[in-house]
């Protein structure tokens, strides 16, 4: 019996023999640029192939924690800033409804303290408007 794709020696009996066995060459690895490189690969690199030392990490500790406290800084400075935004926002609308406020008052104080407007609210109380021109009194420096 006889099978193409195996090859065997001509003393050996068929069930004595070992099949060969084929290795495929594999096409060789492409390279990763470190552009690509995820960063669980650098990380994992950096911290396993010796890049950083224990102690090395241990000497930047307070370094890292004065980043991440200025990190800090900055997200409370941004949010103290976004609430100021909110008051200057609040007072400016406030400011337009009393400047509103203001403008009506005025137009109808003008428009009340006008000679006929006043006129008629007078007339009740028994005062009438001047019929003549008021008279101009002068008084002499020795007279008093």
């Amino acid at each position: 019996m006889s099978n193409q794709f195996r090859t065997y020696e001509a003393d050996e009996p068929e069930l004595m023999a070992e099949p060969e066995i084929q290795v495929k060459k594999s096409k060789p690895k492409k390279e990763v640029p470190e552009s690509k490189m995820g960063a669980r690969t650098f990380f994992g690199k950096l911290f396993s192939e010796g890049g950083v030392s224990k102690e090395a990490a241990t000497e930047m500790l307070p370094f890292l924690l004065f980043l991440s406290f200025l990190g800090m800084l900055y997200i409370g400075n941004s949010h103290i800033a976004m609430q100021n935004i909110r008051n200057i926002d609040k007072l400016q609308k406030e400011v337009k409804e009393l400047s509103w406020e203001y403008k009506s008052l005025k137009a109808d104080l003008m428009f009340k303290s006008k000679l006929t407007e006043v006129a008629k609210k007078v007339d009740t109380l028994g005062v009438k408007t001047l019929t003549e021109p008021p008279k101009k009194i002068i008084v002499r420096n020795n007279e008093h």
